[in-house]
């Protein structure tokens, strides 16, 4: 139920149309949440038949113009009932982990590769929010909002430096590991 949600809250900060949309959660929102651009457009459509959101007008008629949205008290009242409501923790699901598991008893092959690929991927990620940090997040950015997205983007900072921490880890320690001649338990 979260889509809707996300793309709500989007369209209360800026009325988009569905391409605005797609490139602000390539941008931002996706960060967090991400949605395929179908997602978001099939998702549009029943937003507006369920009366949160509405097309805006066009300027000018023209066939095949973009539409832009906006939301509607019904939508922003949705939104309000979501964010007040309480929601348990997801439990964790990650390849990467479950692939780790799964090399116990397989073995280990083109695992420590793809640690090492995870880590520069992570690296790149956290390099990418420090620059949004320091853009975004300066001096004078104090009101409700500005705190709020900015803890929602040092959580995106911590958890990268989480994963960095673990990766440089995992490494250490893959080195440690003694070879394995084959998968355990075929000899």
């Amino acid at each position: 139920m979260s889509l809707p949600h996300a793309i709500l809250t989007a369209l209360l900060e800026k009325p988009s149309s569905g391409l605005e949309l797609t490139r602000r959660f390539d941008r931002s929102i996706g960060y967090f949440w991400s949605a395929t651009h179908q997602q978001i457009y099939r998702e549009l459509g029943r937003l507006e038949g369920e009366g949160l959101i509405r097309a805006l007008p066009a300027e000018q008629p023209a066939r095949g113009q973009k539409k832009s949205y906006e939301v509607l008290p019904a939508g922003r009242a949705e939104l309000a009932r979501w964010t007040a409501a309480s929601q348990d923790p997801k439990p964790q699901r990650d390849v990467l982990l479950l692939r780790l598991r799964a090399a116990a008893v397989v073995g280990t092959e083109g695992i420590e590769a793809d640690l090492r690929r995870h880590l520069t991927l992570h690296q790149k990620q956290l390099a990418e929010y420090r620059e949004i940090e320091e853009r975004d997040f300066g001096a004078g950015k104090d009101s409700v909002q500005d705190r709020l997205q900015y803890l929602v983007l040092r959580a995106g900072i911590d958890l990268e430096t989480f994963w960095i921490h673990w990766l440089t880890q995992a490494l250490e320690d893959f080195g440690t590991l003694p070879a394995q001649e084959g998968p355990p338990g075929s000899a």
